[in-house]
């Protein structure tokens, strides 16, 4: 019984390493999902008892980010993160990931931690410049911009 939220854990990670990796995510970001997926295999208590103590960084593989979806697992039995990257992309965004530096992980983040939705809202974040803090996307704002006004353009005439 002890193992069940190790494995329960553990699967979580290898599937969001999984979901990660077919988006073209960060390598880094996929392999520490694999390791710590491993660490949670070879685990020998509940990881229950180690957030208990204070000790899930002890962990070989998991740090501060991933300690706290463990937490969060723990005290509501799922990860918002992992919730997120199993949603597909709603229809009405999927040209996005055609936009100049975009990719289907930046439109992702857009709609589902930002709540972009529409060619207006993301013309209006364009505009605001916040578009190029998104990691990813540098300094091509002007070119998005322009690719979402042409884009908005051709929408409104058909």
């Amino acid at each position: 019984m002890e193992k069940n939220i190790n494995q329960d854990l553990r699967a979580l990670f290898l599937s969001m390493a999984g979901l990660l990796a077919s988006r073209g995510e960060n390598p880094y970001k996929v392999k520490a999902y694999r390791r710590a997926a491993d660490s949670l295999k070879s685990l020998q208590e509940d990881v229950s008892e180690l957030e208990n103590r204070g000790e899930l960084q002890t962990i070989s593989g998991i740090g501060k980010e991933l300690s706290l979806k463990i937490r969060e697992f723990l005290s509501t039995g799922r990860i918002r993160a992992y919730e997120e990257l199993k949603t597909p992309l709603p229809d009405s965004v999927l040209e996005w990931v055609n936009l100049p530096g975009f990719s289907e992980p930046i439109v992702h983040d857009l709609v589902f931690r930002l709540g972009i939705t529409t060619w207006e809202d993301l013309e209006a974040l364009a505009q605001s410049h916040l578009l190029q803090t998104l990691p990813g996307l540098g300094p091509l704002n002007e070119e998005i911009l322009t690719a979402i006004q042409k884009k908005r353009a051709a929408c409104q005439k058909s």
